[in-house]
């Protein structure tokens, strides 16, 4: 997770980009908010390994939301913050940013046991084995993160923990130990998600063909291709450099709005899409939604009337 900030922005402009992050923070968890409540609105959902992935993804994208948008904001408002602080800080983002693909492939896994192995589907993917995984999910989410302190308490002394420091992950950890960890723990988690993902949708792919009923094979290779986008899109963040090196030369007198912009596509924009992509087509879930709160809206405007 990225919050590369330049401190050369005027009042005006530093207010006016923090005014849009906060804004577009509150509007995503606001909508993923509205999910989570029909979620817990249906005992139905709560059976369901899928709908509880799916819930888990909202919920951790909510946290990585709050989470970049505090950083964000203490970039400006206070740039040196006490180093504990920062980094239980980069230390959630880093594990809830982590997670994100881990629960894209169980997903997919999910979606391939129901499709290619329909008969076992009730007694594999049980809401007990779920939330066990989704605790899985969190322990090797959190395994860099941890590491990244190990190395940190063997090369620092107890003092710099209670130092103050600007919250970037190059000020925090500035050792080879820290990129390296960093490198093999990315590429590691990725390739094992990219290998699932591929997998499930040749081995859904291959049993379309066969099936006699395609559409809920087919609604399933669409589901996991859209896991494929959205891993594509949360993987932009590790182009970020890349594409600020790229960028800049072209347009030099704009170093920080080209910052701003990037940071936007690269953590924000990628959080809007699961309820887009996920929320919006599933029928089951959306029907739920649109009863649930239109009775509230109803509610509420039949007390304010007698009121």
């Amino acid at each position: 997770m990225n919050s590369t900030i330049w401190f050369v922005d005027s009042y005006e402009e530093a207010l006016a980009k923090n005014i849009v992050i906060v804004s577009l923070g509150f509007i995503i968890n606001f909508i993923n908010g509205m999910l989570v409540v029909t979620f817990f609105s249906n005992l139905m959902f709560s059976r369901d390994s899928r709908y509880i992935l799916y819930i888990h993804l909202v919920i951790n994208d909510m946290l990585m939301i709050c989470i970049s948008v505090t950083l964000y904001v203490l970039s400006y408002a206070l740039p040196f913050i006490n180093v504990s602080w920062c980094y239980i800080l980069m230390a959630l983002g880093s594990t809830t940013f982590m997670i994100t693909p881990l629960n894209l492939a169980g997903m997919a896994i999910e979606r391939f046991i129901a499709i290619c192995k329909p008969l076992h589907h009730s007694q594999i993917c049980t809401p007990q084995r779920t939330y066990i995984f989704i605790c899985l999910l969190w322990v090797l989410g959190a395994i860099p993160s941890l590491a990244d302190i190990i190395i940190l308490l063997s090369i620092q002394p107890i003092s710099f923990f209670r130092s103050v420091v600007l919250c970037y992950p190059f000020n925090l950890f500035t050792s080879k130990a820290h990129k390296d960890n960093t490198t093999v723990s990315q590429i590691i988690y990725m390739s094992l998600v990219w290998i699932i993902l591929i997998s499930t949708y040749c081995r859904v792919l291959f049993t379309a063909r066969k099936a006699a009923s395609k559409g809920s094979a087919n609604k399933a290779q669409n589901t996991i291709l859209l896991h494929g986008v959205q891993l594509l899109l949360c993987m932009l963040s590790y182009l970020t450099p890349f594409m600020y090196l790229f960028i800049t030369p072209f347009f030099p007198a704009h170093r920080t709005k080209i910052t701003f912009c990037i940071y936007l596509l690269t953590n924000i924009i990628p959080r809007l899409l699961s309820p887009l992509i996920y929320g919006v087509r599933d029928q089951k879930f959306m029907k739920q939604m649109k009863e649930y709160f239109t009775c509230r809206v109803i509610i509420v405007k039949i007390v304010a009337s007698k009121l």
